[in-house]
């Protein structure tokens, strides 16, 4: 069968977040699918199937880190949606039915690819003893991602801040289901985003995330309410960095961005 490797969040090679995808004509046993998501070895690796037609749905899709599998993935729902696009699967909207309920990619007119995802439920919280000597600065406020998302989001003193990160990452494990999302306002905003963020996930297997499509159904809802705009960029500030366009529209956040094949060849197994 062909695997593909994607490069979501980005238009450029090697930048963003990378996610494994393969289109299949049904899901094999789980231990396999984890399996091959660890040999692909990136945070995540999406598997689809198409579902018959007149269904609520039309392709079944799962994701996998190399260690567990994840109730919600934005980068590789990306991946999926850009694989179905590219290669002719499937032409037009996309219905992805997943843990997290249907999940809609939207193919935008300039190539870019939207997906319409749940609207995390922020819940203000104390930030945690421990947590600003694991992340190695002090938050200004945290906020409760809930279940759905798992992390604990808190805002830092600026971008800079950010950016120089350089956490203990074992230690963050204890504050969180998934992990912690640090993030700041934009310091110059004419730079093409509004805030920046970095995603620390080690209790599913990712010391840290690229780009994660998930974590901004929370950042989307945080920074809009304190900027005033519904429409918004993020920054994920990492090694490789990458952009996402987020629009809060209540219970439902959209996040756009584009994607890019960079590998595309035969799984033997």
């Amino acid at each position: 069968m062909r695997i593909r490797i994607v490069d979501a969040f980005t238009d450029r090679p090697f930048s963003g977040n990378p996610a494994g995808v393969l289109l299949l004509d049904e899901f094999p046993e789980d231990a396999w699918l984890q399996n091959v998501a660890l040999e692909v070895n990136h945070a995540e690796t999406a598997f689809a199937h198409r579902l018959p037609e007149g269904g609520g749905a039309d392709w079944a899709l799962r994701w996998f880190t190399p260690a567990t599998e994840v109730a919600m993935c934005g980068h590789a729902t990306l991946a999926t949606a850009h694989v179905l696009r590219s290669t002719g699967a499937h032409e037009g909207p996309v219905r992805f039915a997943t843990r997290s309920g249907v999940l809609t990619a939207l193919p935008d007119e300039d190539g870019s690819i939207t997906l319409d995802f749940p609207t995390a439920p922020l819940t203000p919280a104390a930030v945690p003893d421990g947590v600003a000597g694991a992340l190695g600065a002090t938050p200004l406020a945290a906020r409760d991602t809930g279940p759905d998302v798992g992390d604990l989001l808190v805002e830092l003193a600026d971008e800079k801040t950010v950016v120089g990160l350089s956490p203990d990452v074992k230690a963050l494990a204890a504050f969180s289901e998934r992990g912690i999302i640090a993030t700041a306002r934009a310091e110059d905003p004419s730079r093409g985003y509004d805030f920046v963020s970095r995603c620390f996930f080690p209790n599913v297997g990712i010391d840290e995330d690229p780009v994660t499509g998930s974590a901004h159904t929370a950042l989307a809802p945080y920074w809009s309410e304190r900027i005033g705009r519904p429409d918004l960029t993020g920054l994920q500030a990492s090694a490789r960095s990458g952009l996402v366009r987020t629009s809060v529209r209540g219970e439902r956040t959209l996040l756009g961005g584009r994607a890019v094949t960079v590998v595309e060849g035969d799984l033997l197994v």
